[in-house]
């Protein structure tokens, strides 16, 4: 993996895909309980628009898991003039990974600058703490070659794993269908939605990635064989814990 203490930061091009990481602060949690990843996943939706956060109260419609501001409809909403492309997402209790494609200039820098604000300033207020609470500025990785493109929505949607089977970094799964289980189960990533059970739609852009891997059922099917073959190593030197 890379010691990305010693990594320069990518020049950030639009329409280029980076695989984007941060972690807590003393790798201390960053997400405590539901609320914080809901928090967090609204953030991913309000931030991304070139304008001003439109509405920091949310919910989510039950039926459409659509983020949603309280006091108007959501169709009278201007549509948004997104920074980027978020392609994936995951979030784990102290880190979260992010793979993005740049859509306006400097919108990386952007999104990132506006999303660690907002949610710094929501989990300080909540839990009564002042100061830092990501370790630094966010690391990024330039996702350049077909061969890594393939591969790391796969890994970041397999981050999971950490939590019940840690092992599978190290290239074997001790019961792969309790992994496979628990990863269709998992909520606080983009995985869900794209084998086709809605989650949190309205957070990705998942059609480049779709039309890629041809569709829900090839994306899960290809996952898996993933899964089965975990092929972690090829990929080393985008991988950024």
């Amino acid at each position: 993996m890379v010691n990305y203490r010693n990594m320069k930061r990518p020049h950030f091009a639009d329409n280029e895909i980076y695989h984007v990481y941060n972690r807590g602060v003393e790798k201390r949690d960053i997400f405590r309980d539901d609320a914080d990843r809901l928090r967090f996943i609204h953030d991913l939706f309000e931030f991304n628009d070139r304008d001003a956060a439109f509405n920091v109260q949310y919910y989510f419609n039950k039926q459409s898991m659509e983020v949603q501001p309280q006091y108007i409809k959501y169709n009278e909403r201007k549509p948004r003039k997104l920074l980027v492309e978020i392609l994936a997402f995951c979030l784990m209790p102290n880190h979260y990974h992010l793979l993005l494609r740049q859509r306006s200039s400097k919108g990386i820098t952007q999104f990132m600058q506006k999303l660690g604000t907002g949610y710094t300033m929501y989990f300080n207020k909540k839990y009564e703490r002042v100061g830092s609470l990501c370790q630094g500025r966010f690391k990024a990785v330039h996702v350049n070659q077909e061969a890594h493109f393939i591969h790391i929505p796969y890994y970041i949607h397999l981050n999971p794993l950490d939590l019940i089977a840690p092992e599978w970094r190290d290239r074997e799964i001790k019961n792969l269908d309790k992994a496979i289980k628990f990863l269709e189960n998992y909520r606080w990533s983009s995985y869900l939605d794209y084998i086709g059970k809605k989650n949190f739609p309205s957070v990705t852009q998942r059609g480049f990635l779709l039309r890629f891997f041809e569709g829900p059922k090839e994306y899960r099917k290809s996952m898996l064989n993933w899964l089965k073959e975990l092929d972690v190593e090829g990929m080393k030197d985008l991988l950024l814990e």
